[in-house]
C-alpha cells in the first residue's frame, strides 16, 4: 500500500476513534448517574469536611434519584482518601470530598505520594471557611489576642496546640503563627478536626487553630474560648472578634472543602457536576446550613476550583519552606 493511502487511512481511523470516544463521553455524561455515587471524605466523621457533603446529600439523592454513600478514609493528612479516590474508575461514580491538604501541602511535605495531585480533575469549591484561634479557658489565662500572646511569650514550649494532623491547615497556621508572633507551641497532631476538638475541650491540649464550622458552636456554649478570626477583616456575625491581623498584620487563615474526581474522568462529567453542585449551593436551605457552619457558599467552575487550589498550593508551599515545617511533629 503507498505510504500516502496508509497515512490516510491512519488519519480516518484516528478521527473515528476519536468521534467515538467523544460521543461515548457525551453518552455517559447524559444518562449520569444511573446507581450509586460515593463521596469519599479523607477525615473523620464530625468534622467539617463531613459535614458539607451530609448537608448536601439529601438534596442530591432527590434530584438525581439515586443513594449517595458519604465514606470516611481518614490517616496521613488525607493521603489515604486520596489515594482511593485517584486509584477509581474515572466514571464519576467516586467523588472526593476534601479539605487542601492532599492537594495543596502534601506535596510540599511528603517525600513520595501515591497520587499526583495535579491530576484530579476538579469539580468545584464548596466553601471557604475561616480559621480562629481557641483555647481551653480552664487551662490558658487569657481573654484577648494580645494576653494570649504575652502569654505563650512568657512560657515557651509549655503551650500545646492541637491540630487536625501534619500538613493541615491548622498545622501550618500555627506554624504561621508562631513565626510572626514569636512564640514557641508543642505540637499535638490528631487524625481530624473532630478528634481535636475533643482532646482541646477535654483539657488535654491548650489551643487549636480550626475552621469555625464545628467549633464556632463550642466558643459559643462555653467550652471553648475564641479569642481571634483569621480572616482579612472582622466578620459581621462576629463584630466583637478581633482578627489575628490586628495583632499581626497580613496574618489570614481559612480552609476550604472541595469536590474532585479520579484522573481522565470526562469533561462532561466534572461539568454536570459542577452545574449541580452550583445550583444545589443556591438552595435557601442548603444556604443557611453552610452559614450556620460559618461556611461561605462558593462554587464555580471547574477551571475556577482548578486556579483557586493552585493559588492555595503555592502560598501554603511558601510558609512551609519560611516556617521550616517537617513531617516530623
Amino acid at each position: 500500500m503507498p505510504q500516502r493511502k496508509r497515512d490516510t487511512r491512519l488519519a480516518v481511523f484516528g478521527a473515528l476513534a476519536a468521534a467515538l470516544a467523544f460521543a461515548a463521553g457525551a453518552a455517559q455524561a447524559q444518562d449520569y448517574p444511573a446507581r450509586t455515587v460515593k463521596m469519599i471524605v479523607p477525615y473523620p466523621a464530625g468534622g467539617i469536611t463531613d459535614v458539607l457533603p451530609r448537608i448536601m446529600s439529601e438534596w442530591l439523592t432527590k434530584k438525581w434519584g439515586q443513594p449517595i454513600v458519604i465514606d470516611n478514609r481518614p490517616g496521613t493528612a488525607g493521603n489515604i482518601g486520596a489515594e482511593a479516590v485517584f486509584k477509581s474508575e474515572p466514571d464519576g461514580y467516586t467523588l472526593m470530598v476534601t479539605a487542601p491538604s492532599p492537594l495543596t501541602v502534601n506535596q510540599s511535605l511528603y517525600p513520595k505520594l501515591a497520587f499526583e495531585p495535579a491530576d484530579f480533575v476538579p469539580v468545584s469549591i464548596l466553601a471557604t471557611i475561616p480559621s480562629g484561634l481557641f483555647i481551653n479557658p480552664k487551662k490558658v489565662p487569657a481573654n484577648t489576642l494580645a494576653e494570649f500572646i504575652a502569654y505563650a511569650r512568657n512560657n515557651p514550649g509549655k503551650v500545646t496546640a492541637a491540630t487536625q494532623g501534619i500538613g493541615t491547615t491548622s498545622h501550618l497556621t500555627s506554624e504561621w503563627f508562631q513565626l510572626e508572633a514569636k512564640t514557641k507551641f508543642v505540637q499535638v497532631p490528631y487524625r481530624g478536626s473532630s478528634p481535636a476538638l475533643q482532646g482541646l475541650v477535654a483539657g488535654d491540649v491548650d489551643i487549636m487553630f480550626d475552621n469555625l464550622g464545628v467549633s464556632l458552636q463550642l466558643a459559643k456554649n462555653g467550652q471553648l474560648k475564641l479569642l481571634a478570626v483569621g480572616t482579612e477583616k472582622r466578620m459581621a456575625s462576629l463584630a466583637d472578634v478581633p482578627t489575628l491581623a490586628e495583632a499581626l498584620p497580613g496574618f489570614s487563615s481559612s480552609t476550604w472543602v472541595g469536590v474532585f474526581l479520579p484522573p481522565k474522568t470526562p469533561q462532561k462529567i466534572a461539568d454536570q457536576l459542577s452545574a449541580t453542585f452550583a445550583e444545589g449551593l443556591k438552595v435557601p436551605e442548603i444556604a443557611q446550613k453552610f452559614h450556620e457552619h460559618a461556611c461561605e457558599p462558593l462554587g464555580g467552575t471547574p477551571a475556577s476550583a482548578a486556579a483557586f487550589v493552585k493559588a492555595e498550593a503555592e502560598r501554603w508551599k511558601a510558609v512551609i519552606k519560611t516556617a521550616g515545617v517537617k513531617l516530623e511533629p
